[in-house]
């Protein structure tokens, strides 16, 4: 494992005054090169272990990589993992596991089964695609679904929904569903329009979802989506360097289809920093350090044109003075609050977390707050996906350069490593958590492979 890009700096003790930073020792940097953060925080350091079901995949072999002789995480102590549904191995329709295994959600299933339904990061001219019967385009990814029984195997798996492109990542629903987004603003093969949410049933008896596209969403170079249980609203992240951040409102609470009000986040608090005098719009993408802790103020303002010709959604939103972040990309909702992470975001451009707080008496108002920017050579590099752990601790799936790891953010805005991709250097995707909180779920990209994790949860220190 090779922690040269990066030595720990610790995020406690930060407010709005600045950072607090512990003394560089030798032997501080030798426990966080193990995974072992500052006082103890985290799960341990963390060692190299081979899936639990390693026998199991002896003689599989996907691009060179023969699945049951190589440990593909380092974990702490007590922790173990399956390696399930990889790239390549038959499903139960007929067709293969997809390629480029993105964002997911766990739901509760029949007969103490889990449900996973999950994306594929596959172009329009992708290998692999997710193929349906009934499919929005000809090309391009989708969704698979798999049912996992309570030994952490594979019961069935099978194409959910076909014909997206880029499906990078999305969010689970309060009503039992998931929200895949398309991260792409292009016109399919034959005609089609891209840059739309589609909406996909978590369940085993309706194994194909209906591809309706959610105009009203917007179109844009969608991320992912955090829904807000009490009031059913919709917040939703776009990958681009100027992205907005997004609210949605339906007509009917719990039908996307229903249609509904698309609008975009607003900085009104004085304190806020990089305001452009013409629109008011804030750029967050620097110069917010400072401001870590501290609410600000938002107010939301009203996108007309949801489904444009050309990519133009934030362009009339900052023209409004919608805030500018850089690269939004996961979002989860979890601890009252809409969660979500600019990937370069921060005065070092290697990631924020954010958290929004609705005021459900006045739905124009609520604040925003930096909870979490990583620093330079710190611990936490390009936060991609996000959740939020039934403890209530973030957990961050990396996607940055060299070695990609797994990082766990408590309560007090401490980070610690948890999980290390020792096979290559994809990035991690997809971090959820099975409806009874005893396993995580996450995948590393490439070459597609989804892990179950399992371990002493409440043996966390700090």
């Amino acid at each position: 494992m090779s922690v040269s890009r990066r030595k720990f700096l610790t995020l406690a003790g930060v407010s709005a005054a600045g950072v607090t930073m512990v003394s560089p020792l030798e032997a501080f940097y030798a426990r966080v090169a193990n995974g072992q953060v500052a006082n103890g925080i985290g799960y341990g350091p963390l060692s190299p272990k081979l899936p639990e079901n390693a026998a199991e995949l002896q003689g599989f072999v996907y691009q060179g990589i023969d699945f049951g002789t190589t440990p593909l995480l380092d974990l702490p102590p007590g922790f173990n993992y399956t390696a399930i549904s990889i790239t390549g191995q038959p499903m139960n329709d007929g067709g293969r596991v997809p390629a480029l295994h993105d964002g997911m959600a766990a739901f509760p299933g029949a007969n103490n089964t889990t449900i996973l339904v999950r994306n594929h990061e596959v172009g329009a001219l992708g290998s692999n695609p997710a193929v349906t019967p009934v499919r929005y385009d000809q090309l391009g990814g989708g969704t698979t679904t798999l049912v996992i029984g309570p030994d952490r195997r594979v019961r069935s798996q099978y194409a959910s929904l076909g014909g997206t492109i880029r499906n990078c990542a999305g969010g689970p629903t309060p009503w039992g569903s998931w929200v895949t987004c398309e991260e792409n603003f292009s016109v399919g093969p034959t005609g089609l329009r891209h840059g739309y949410n589609f909406e996909v049933p978590a369940s085993a008896a309706i194994q194909v979802a209906n591809p309706v596209p959610l105009k009203a969403m917007g179109r844009f170079n969608h991320e992912a989506v955090a829904v807000e249980p009490d009031t059913g609203w919709v917040y939703q992240t776009e990958d681009r360097g100027d992205s907005c951040f997004y609210r949605f409102t339906p007509n009917q609470k719990g039908n996307l289809q229903s249609g509904g009000v698309l609008e975009a986040l607003k900085i009104t608090d004085s304190r806020a920093a990089n305001v452009e005098a013409a629109t008011g719009s804030a750029n967050t993408s620097t110069g917010y350090l400072g401001l870590k802790n501290v609410p600000l103020s938002v107010t939301w303002v009203k996108i007309d044109d949801v489904d444009p010709v050309a990519d133009t959604v934030r362009i009339e939103a900052r023209s409004k003075g919608a805030a500018r972040f850089s690269r939004g990309e996961g979002a989860w909702y979890g601890n009252g609050l809409a969660y979500f992470v600019c990937s370069n975001g921060g005065d070092a451009r290697v990631g924020q977390v954010f958290a929004y707080k609705s005021n459900p008496n006045d739905p124009t108002t609520g604040t925003l707050t930096l909870v979490v920017e990583a620093l330079a050579n710190g611990v936490l590099a390009a936060p991609d996906n996000i959740c939020v752990a039934p403890f209530g601790d973030l957990f961050l799936c990396e996607d940055g350069s060299g070695t990609e790891y797994v990082v766990g953010v408590n309560k007090q805005g401490e980070l610690y490593r948890f999980a290390t991709n020792v096979l290559n250097d994809s990035e991690f995707a997809g971090s959820c958590f099975s409806p009874d909180g005893k396993t995580m779920f996450v995948n590393i990209q490439t070459p597609g492979i989804t892990l179950a994790i399992w371990g002493p949860w409440s043996r966390k220190r700090a």
